[in-house]
């Protein structure tokens, strides 16, 4: 009886928590929804394909714009009836090498035409089936879950520091302003637990006090340039299937099938993420919901030609630095991003933000990221079953991560589009491991009531 009384004082203590953390004002939703937009860094996967099609500067720009839009909507979705958790929903970098080469062989409109059955897949299986709760029930308990969010920290931070270590101009100059910047977001994120009061801004504004202040130590360098602003319009509305109509082959089909599936792997990371730093329960109804959203995200993306869009773990990491769980931010940085898209000079602001400053935020909140990997399977039994499951995956993705691009140029497509993210042969790599290594019964339960993910039916 007591632990019943305590269980319900527990939930109703959450849900008055959470209804405060809902009660913020629409000024402060659009400026965190901003520094969740200027965390994602989303104009570089559509860079990275409008290369590879060998695309004119003014299809480029099109493509960048169509993408934005296409992000905005599908945050909307999912935020607002899909997950219904603050998740941002980008571009995915997985699928760039499959959709080049594709679009190169076969056509943007094929490449287009891959797209959409695997979108109406995954939205199926949400809902109405409602399969997807019950596979994640069954094949991603908490020490799979939290290895997975690990493995996301892990993987993308290599990316963000070697980007440091590439970056154009003068190597000293881009170490010293990456620097700044990262210093700037970690002594926002501990002042933002010391003071208290009117001062308590410095958390929430960590971000773009980050980037600010870093862009502003970059200029003093000319690492900024701000030239593609000026030539920029300020007003452009969305054209649909701009780059072709579909077109369906069975063959492309197949592979983006394939390509979906890891993807799905790599956004169940993210949603565990985002339920770990919010503190909210993954239940069959939040997931079946998420991949509902995630499939009509990643369809409607397609009118507008741009790559299919995945929840975003940059964004975990501006919710654990300014501790802000509510949706609304999410939801008013999908208004932005739809707003930038119909705005190409507005755009051109954000994507003037030196890379080394957009890196630097990026490998602190990597960090965050996989330390709140670490808090879901920090009190699994440290046995060595345990350590072969959590740290065979994160090996695994380093080997991905760091395997060179002559030899993976040298691999099967199929097997290039899969090692091609560590994120994903991490990932897998955790699933496998925990369905083939048997565990006590004991180890199991211990695992099932001390992870912080909590599954719950409703």
């Amino acid at each position: 009886m007591e632990s019943t009384t305590r269980k319900m004082e527990t939930e109703n203590s959450q849900q008055g928590q959470r209804k405060k953390e809902d009660n913020i004002s629409v000024g402060k939703s659009f400026f965190v929804g901003l520094q969740h937009v200027l965390a994602m860094d989303l104009f570089i996967p559509p860079i990275i394909l409008a290369g590879l099609l060998s695309f004119s500067v003014s299809d480029s720009a099109l493509l960048i714009q169509m993408t934005f839009i296409a992000c905005g909507i599908a945050t909307l979705i999912q935020a607002g009836f899909g997950m219904k958790l603050p998740v941002m929903q980008g571009p995915s970098f997985v699928p760039l090498s499959a959709l080049a080469a594709i679009g190169t062989t076969s056509g943007v409109g094929t490449m287009i035409g891959s797209l959409i059955p695997g979108a109406i897949l995954i939205s199926l299986i949400g809902r109405p089936l409602k399969v997807f709760s019950k596979v994640v029930k069954k094949f991603i308990p908490p020490i799979v879950a939290g290895t997975v969010i690990v493995v996301v920290g892990i993987s993308l931070m290599p990316s963000a520091i070697n980007s440091i270590y590439t970056a154009s101009g003068n190597f000293k100059e881009n170490i010293f302003v990456a620097f700044i910047t990262a210093a700037v977001l970690i002594i926002c994120m501990y002042l933002g637990e010391k003071v208290s009061g009117k001062f308590k801004f410095v958390k929430v504004a960590s971000v773009f006090l980050a980037l600010g202040i870093g862009t502003i130590v970059a200029s003093f360098f000319g690492i900024v340039d701000f030239s593609s602003v000026g030539e920029a319009s300020w007003f452009a509305l969305p054209t649909l299937f701009a780059f072709g109509t579909p077109k369906f082959e069975l063959d492309a089909i197949l592979i983006m099938l394939a390509i979906y599936f890891i993807i799905v792997v790599e956004t169940t990371g993210t949603w565990f993420t985002v339920g770990e730093v919010t503190g909210e329960k993954l239940d069959e109804k939040r997931l079946n919901g998420g991949a509902f959203g995630e499939g009509l995200g990643c369809f409607i993306g397609t009118f507008f030609g741009g790559t299919p869009v995945t929840g975003y773990s940059s964004n975990a990491g501006v919710i654990a630095i300014t501790g802000v769980k509510s949706r609304k931010p999410v939801l008013a940085g999908g208004v932005i991003l739809v707003i930038l898209g119909m705005m190409p000079k507005l755009m051109s602001v954000i994507a003037s933000i030196p890379a080394v400053v957009i890196n630097g935020v990026f490998a602190i909140l990597c960090m965050v990221i996989m330390m709140n990997g670490f808090k879901v399977i920090k009190n699994a039994p440290f046995t060595e079953r345990n350590m072969i499951v959590i740290g065979v995956p994160i090996m695994l993705a380093l080997f991905a991560v760091m395997i060179p691009s002559d030899i993976l140029n040298g691999l099967p497509n199929l097997v290039t589009y899969f090692v091609s993210s560590g994120t994903a042969v991490g990932a897998i790599g955790a699933l496998i491991l925990n369905l083939v290594l048997p565990q006590k019964k004991e180890e199991s339960q211990a695992i099932q009531s001390g992870g912080e993910i909590n599954y719950a039916t409703r």
